[in-house]
């Protein structure tokens, strides 16, 4: 394409009010800005670039519709842009898909030149890169053809940089990967961890906001947790402000640790084997696309999603299984795609004089009985269960964005009580989904629903489930109300004790080197609803951070632990890592007995 520069959206020099977006890298193929203003304009983006000849340039720009999913009313999601503060066009309001959609065309000498990104409405609208070509066609929209075109314009190099060689690589930051490293570390193994995000601590991060639940220190043993402690929030909640989850307490948790590299802002992209071991991952930063290459004798997979190992060719398993598939009387007699779903949480507060909200007419249909007369969007407000949590992971995101908007609208705008909500406004909604459930990898057991219930106890238990077998389901009400367009959910718990989870359920059966540590662990859908709370998931983290070490001391792979040096893990877990010389915190939201739909979770 001759004469073209792209302008990466990530790489602009001033985001201004924009929100850099990089959960949906692999989805769309970079990172995007978004205007997430709640209804209020953000402040301009801005950078300059280089025309290196004179002529007339064409303007593209990669963007969506994000409502046109649900709405044939015209998008909020719009925005306009200007070079040398001339406008070429209002963008994000025709196809529902990533799309380059055209501007129009202006002349441009040679030298630096302006471009301004002028937000409309503060309802998320969103472009991802801008392309000024001389060609007068628009590139292709599909995610290959992008990708090859951000290699050729960005000129970026065709291997990887060499980042170094570890004996431990734990691929996602929340609170079971680092764990996972910190325990690695603490027992004098060599970690890299690698987090794509630009804070710690998964949905318990102020990204996100999910309080911990489960309890720590339970069952065969007791000194597992004690980590988890050391740099977990002393304060309870969920959507509550972002200081609650004190995001530098787990930076600052990781960087003391000085056998830990941490690698933040870098999405796992590309992995080398040898047959069936793992070798190396190769990253690529979110922002500005250039790829690192990290080496390692054992790695696990801490993602959720389970990326490392789908890319690795592991074994994986999403939704629910079949009756037949693993005996469950509680499963379904045919295996269906649905999970639990996202959550994207909000809460409103008060101010001394009114605050005005858009009366949109975009949104979901809300009336006197549908609406949720709430201050606080909490766990319940829950989509995507009957979508795929991968592949629709954006229009799941959006989804739970519009509902939001949908019922506070309606709240400020239309209810019988508005005057209820005169003076409130929208503090926080979140932009970044929390999920529960997607991808599990196929490990050399799959915990199942009888194990729990019939408290069936193996040689290899290890860290301890204490919540509910907490399984999530539509709630039928809403389903009734907004069929295939749900987006609240409720809970069904079904009682059980404190439960030793096999360690075979922390490695995969097809990856002799790959760990997982997390909600990506080998379990069946229903025994998920026990282990995928996060003080469980970090014990977990912190088995496994152990079991690498005794990888590395005794030159073997994960699976000999089980069949050869069980008890030498055992001894580690009766110890722990964890401090307890420091004060113990984690007494809140210990074990779910109700599934309450509260604002006060």
């Amino acid at each position: 394409m001759e004469n073209s520069l792209l302008l990466l959206a990530s790489m602009f020099a001033q985001r201004g009010g924009w929100s850099a977006d990089r959960q949906f890298f692999d989805l769309i193929g970079s990172t995007c800005l978004l205007a997430h203003g709640l209804g209020e304009p953000v402040a301009d983006a801005s950078t300059t670039c280089t025309i290196a000849s004179a002529g007339r340039y064409n303007i593209f720009v990669r963007t969506r519709n994000w409502t046109k999913y649900w709405s044939d009313s015209p998008t909020p999601g719009i925005f306009e842009v200007l070079v040398d503060g001339q406008s070429v066009g209002v963008f994000g309001n025709e196809l529902s898909e990533w799309h380059w959609q055209r501007g129009a065309a202006v002349e441009l000498t040679a030298g630096e030149h302006m471009v301004v990104v002028h937000d409309l409405t503060g309802f998320d609208g969103r472009f991802d890169a801008i392309l000024l070509t001389e060609s007068g066609k628009a590139p292709k929209s599909d995610l290959k053809s992008y990708k090859t075109l951000c290699k050729r314009l960005l000129g970026l190099p065709s291997t990887p940089k060499n980042s170094g060689s570890y004996d431990f690589v734990v691929v996602g930051g929340g609170v079971a990967g680092m764990c996972a490293a910190i325990a690695a570390a603490r027992t004098g193994t060599r970690v890299a961890l690698i987090q794509d995000r630009e804070v710690l601590g998964g949905n318990n991060s102020s990204e996100i906001r999910v309080g911990l639940g489960g309890r720590l220190n339970v069952g065969l043993y007791p000194s597992l947790g004690y980590l988890l402690n050391e740099f977990a929030p002393v304060t309870k909640g969920n959507a509550r402000p972002a200081e609650i989850y004190e995001d530098e307490k787990k930076l600052a948790a990781i960087l003391a640790e000085r056998r830990i590299t941490l690698f933040m802002g870098y999405r796992v992209t590309e992995v080398t084997k040898e047959e069936n071991r793992l070798k190396s991952v190769v990253a690529t930063d979110v922002l500005n696309h250039s790829r690192i290459r990290i080496k390692g004798r054992l790695f696990a997979d801490c993602t959720g999603d389970a990326t490392l190992g789908v890319l690795a060719g592991a074994e994986w398993s999403m939704g629910r299984e079949a009756q037949s598939k693993y005996g469950e009387v509680s499963a379904p007699e045919v295996a269906d795609g649905m999970t639990m779903g996202a959550s994207l949480q909000w809460y409103c507060l008060e101010d001394e004089v009114e605050r005005p909200f858009p009366d949109i007419d975009w949104g979901l249909k809300i009336d006197e009985q549908s609406v949720q007369v709430v201050r606080r969007g909490q766990w319940y407000w829950e989509v995507g269960m009957r979508d795929d949590q991968i592949a629709d992971a954006e229009r799941i995101r959006d989804y739970g964005m519009y509902v939001a908007y949908s019922n506070w609208a309606y709240l400020k705008n239309r209810y019988s009580k508005r005057e209820d909500y005169a003076n409130s406004y929208l503090g926080w909604v979140s932009h970044v989904a929390g999920k529960r459930e997607s991808r599990r990898v196929i490990g050399e057991f799959v915990l199942r629903e009888q194990d729990l219930k019939n408290n069936v106890i193996y040689p290899d238990g290890s860290a301890s489930t204490s919540w509910y077998i907490d399984q999530h389901y539509p709630d039928p009400e809403n389903s009734r109300r907004f069929p295939g367009q749900e987006y609240l959910s409720c809970g069904h718990l079904d009682p059980m004790g404190f439960y030793p989870i096999p360690y075979r359920c922390f490695y995969s059966k097809d990856i002799v080197n790959m760990f997982m540590a997390g909600r990506d662990i080998s379990v069946s859908h229903i025994a998920l609803g026990t282990v995928r709370v996060m003080r469980t998931t970090a014990m977990m983290g912190e088995v496994v951070g152990m079991a690498a070490t005794i990888c590395r001391r005794r030159k073997c792979m994960p699976r000999d632990i089980y069949h050869t040096h069980l008890e030498e893990l055992k001894s580690m877990m009766r110890r722990g890592v964890g401090r307890t010389d420091m004060p113990y915190t984690q007494i809140y939201t210990l074990i779910d007995t109700t599934a309450a739909r509260s604002e006060d979770c």
